[in-house]
């Protein structure tokens, strides 16, 4: 019993530590894309912005539009276009 909880608390740390990983890729991510948006000049930024707007109903169309996931998926996109510090 006393390896099964064990084994259980590793696989446990194992998984904390790929969540952080994980975490620090999208922060990464996030920090970059924000970069490449503030060099755009006003058109190729809506540009962009339209293409990711387009792209969505194709992309999770059947999903159902007020899924969680969705909904947080749309808050994310949202936050990384409104061109913060422009």
């Amino acid at each position: 019993m006393k390896n099964l909880i064990a084994e259980l608390l590793i696989r446990l740390a194992d998984k904390e530590e790929e969540a952080k990983e994980l975490t620090a890729q999208v922060d990464a991510l996030n920090i970059v894309v924000t970069a490449l948006l503030r060099q755009m000049d006003e058109q190729q930024f809506d540009n962009i912005k339209q293409s990711i707007v387009a792209a969505m109903p194709a992309q999770y169309g059947f999903v159902s539009q007020h899924s969680h996931e969705v909904m947080m998926l749309e808050s994310c996109i949202n936050r990384l276009l409104s061109r913060p510090g422009c």
